[in-house]
């Protein structure tokens, strides 16, 4: 897999972390003024799947769930990013199903990482697993946080973007594996 591509996957990870910072650090009162810049984190996040997936959807499995990620993530960034009132009055929820979705591919993404034979592969089942249980505990006690100007239903997401983030940094050292399997594949069909 070409450099690049690690590249793209680091950036996307370091922005998620970034985010989730920014959601915690900044909680009620950011929410008008960052959706725009949430916009562009998740436009930015979205490409970079979709060029990710695109790139290695011949010999990486489930490259269909990856690319459904991608496209989510666009459209949220694209609707984020028109930043009207209903968007804003909306983030909360729309942003905790969407962390919720991602958090449900990276569970199911873990099993292709384990057929590889990466050893930490249930370590990315249980991050994908505790995004899905915050997002829950976030919908939950969406109307609390509605009524604290969204500080409880922030810190939810932000700790769940900064695992999602991690969990994109912690792939990296999974494609090392997935390199030496498709080489692998490559000398025994050639042999």
């Amino acid at each position: 897999m070409k450099k690049s591509y690690k590249i793209w996957l680091a950036i996307t990870g370091i922005l998620l972390i970034a985010l989730g910072v920014m959601c915690i650090i900044k909680p009620g009162s950011t929410l008008f003024a960052t959706a725009w810049l949430i916009g562009c984190f998740t436009l930015f996040s979205g490409i970079a799947k979709l060029v990710f997936t695109f790139k290695t959807q011949s010999f990486m499995p489930n490259s269909g769930t990856r690319m459904l990620s991608g496209l989510f993530q666009v459209i949220i960034g694209l609707i984020f990013l028109s930043h009207n009132m209903f968007v804003t009055m909306s983030l909360p929820l729309v942003f905790i199903l969407w962390v919720m979705f991602e958090g449900v591919i990276l569970a199911v993404v873990s099993f292709d990482y384990k057929k590889f034979g990466f050893s930490s592969w249930w370590l990315m089942l249980i991050l994908g697993i505790a995004i899905v249980v915050l997002c829950i505990f976030g919908l939950r006690n969406l109307d609390v946080a509605y009524d604290v100007a969204g500080k409880t239903l922030t810190l939810l997401i932000g700790i769940s973007i900064i695992i999602l983030g991690l969990a994109h940094l912690f792939a990296l050292t999974g494609i090392k594996r997935v390199e030496n399997y498709v080489k692998e594949l490559g000398e025994a069909y050639k042999g």
